[in-house]
């Protein structure tokens, strides 16, 4: 306390200089010297004041401090009111530090954080008005696969995560960014007319129901939201199964292949599937989405015949699916999406994530919770008897 009452009275006979002389070097190289003298004062005297007040405000907290130890000492002040009055000082303190680095005009409403961060174009106010569950977008007229923007608005076929999926990686190195140049030229040369454009171009973004592309605007400044009607959908049923020996085989083939007609299965999933290579579909089969979360899918399906259903998700150990609440298998298809066998009639098929890791960590969790929570009761027992004891 007496040292901080000398700091208050006398802050600069203690010091020679607040100004630091890396930060003095750093004014000398940097202004001409009839300007260095009086931002040296201005800065000294805003340092001195500054010193000077947190001196005074510590020697008045332990002043108080000390005043109150004393109360105790004494007699004139009861333990619980020491702690009490204590912890109030303490606050006092913490509370007036804190809040030079996180005062109330540091805090902003997360409407103007998202205004101001992801701003809402035009483009993304008309591809928002689609009442479709589930759909995404394409970005043509950014660093698709370096910003987030889109993704904030949309699901995305692009985007930045430094730990993307490998598989979702390696489409794009192998298909997906030379579909994407192709459908850049495509849109350009048929000046935004989808008519005009050939699907058969880019036929993975299509299975990856990519509803809309965002294009540039003729003024460079501005979007463009540009529907695709090829869009193959949620889910569908497809004519044929090609099973293939690996991964390599699996992605190769892609190019050669019409995704919504025939699916691509590596042979370890062959099972999942019960062999089937060939299906007679049933013309008018279909299969929609009824209920979409981002980790529970539900859909509906009607056909005259058994089929195999694609669907547009992307495959992931840790989902689960059920018909008609029956549990089924998920195959791996084309690649990254998934695919059910799926009987005749009409059914609801779920699909939900439920990775075996979470119920491992949420065991372990309440386990070790349950050890500390008896240990801590065996040690107050324990305490408790030898307080007993002593009494």
């Amino acid at each position: 306390g007496g040292i901080a009452l000398l700091f208050a009275l006398a802050p600069r006979l203690f010091f020679s200089s607040y100004v630091p002389a890396q930060e003095m070097y750093a004014l000398q190289q940097g202004l001409p010297k009839e300007h260095i003298a009086p931002i040296l004062a201005n800065l000294e005297e805003m340092r001195v004041y500054l010193f000077t007040s947190d001196a005074w405000r510590s020697f008045f907290i332990i002043a108080i401090g000390t005043g109150l130890l004393l109360a105790y000492v004494n007699r004139r002040l009861k333990a619980g009111w020491l702690i009490g009055s204590v912890a109030v000082l303490c606050l006092f303190d913490m509370w007036g530090v804190n809040k030079r680095y996180l005062y109330d005009e540091l805090f902003v409403s997360s409407d103007q954080i998202v205004n101001k961060t992801f701003p809402k174009t035009e483009t993304d106010r008309f591809i928002l008005q689609d009442t479709l569950l589930n759909y995404r977008v394409l970005n043509l007229a950014s660093n698709t696969f370096n910003e987030n923007g889109t993704s904030y608005w949309h699901k995305s076929i692009g985007g930045y995560h430094a730990a993307k999926l490998r598989r979702y990686q390696e489409m794009i190195d192998r298909h997906i960014s030379k579909e994407m140049q192709n459908v850049y030229q495509e849109i350009s040369a048929s000046q935004g007319d989808m008519k005009k454009v050939d699907p058969d171009t880019f036929r993975v973004l299509n299975m990856l129901n990519t509803n809309y592309f965002i294009f540039p605007g003729s003024d460079g400044k501005s979007t463009v939201p540009i529907a695709n009607p090829y869009a193959y959908g949620n889910a569908w049923f497809v004519d044929s199964v090609e099973y293939v020996d690996n991964a390599n085989e699996e992605i190769d083939a892609l190019h050669t292949i019409h995704p919504v007609r025939k699916a691509l299965v590596d042979v370890r999933f062959k099972d999942a599937l019960k062999g089937v290579t060939s299906i007679r579909k049933d013309t008018v089969a279909a299969i929609r989405l009824n209920a979409y979360q981002p980790n529970r899918l539900i859909y509906e399906s009607s056909s005259a015949t058994d089929g195999i259903v694609v669907f547009s998700e992307i495959y992931y150990p840790g989902w689960k699916a059920t018909i008609d609440g029956v549990p089924v298998d998920i195959a791996r298809s084309d690649y990254i999406l998934r695919a059910v066998y799926v009987p005749a009639g009409k059914h609801t098929v779920e699909m939900w994530f439920t990775p075996q890791s979470i119920k491992i960590t949420d065991r372990i969790a309440y386990g070790g919770l349950g050890i500390l929570l008896v240990g801590v009761i065996a040690l107050l027992v324990k305490y408790g008897k030898k307080v007993h004891k002593t009494i």
